[in-house]
């Protein structure tokens, strides 16, 4: 006799198999997520690896302005974990000394993209001896073919 679940029930699933899962709302096991921390300085082209954290936090004083590049990992693209009408939202977490940087190129799988920023003008600038966090939704409307919206927020 099979048992159905209801969506007022409380049920438990033992032994089942869930195929081509979508989940139209997050089920939240703890609160938190994971957060890279790396303790380096900003400079260069930084490979912004989503499958292993969707936020990085650089500890050390940005040394130059750098490339931030998204994409899966050094295995997987980008685009290859994304569908079309996918989308992810990273965060960019950059610590500033007196001297301040900021991503000045955006790339996704290595080709430089063109955010469109909250406000309409893309920032010029870190911001002095603050930490400075860019938020990123990335939008696949085609095979390697993205909308970014960007933003960029001053913490001191």
């Amino acid at each position: 006799l099979a048992t159905k679940a209801s969506l007022t029930g409380a049920e438990t699933l033992t032994n089942k198999t869930l195929t081509s899962a979508i989940l139209n709302q997050p089920i939240l096991v703890t609160p938190e997520e994971r957060l890279n921390i790396v303790a380096a300085a900003a400079t260069g082209t930084i490979n912004f690896d989503c499958l292993t954290s969707a936020t990085w936090y650089y500890t050390s004083n940005a040394t130059a302005n750098h490339t931030l590049n998204f994409r899966g990992n050094g295995s997987n693209t980008l685009n290859s974990i994304l569908s079309t009408g996918d989308s992810i939202t990273l965060a960019w977490i950059n610590t500033n000394g007196a001297t301040p940087y900021y991503p000045n190129v955006i790339q996704i799988d290595g080709a430089t993209i063109t955010p469109r920023w909250q406000g309409g003008t893309a920032p010029s600038a870190g911001n002095a001896s603050s930490t400075d966090v860019y938020v990123f939704s990335i939008i696949k409307t085609a095979a390697s073919t993205y909308v970014v919206l960007g933003s960029q927020t001053r913490f001191a």
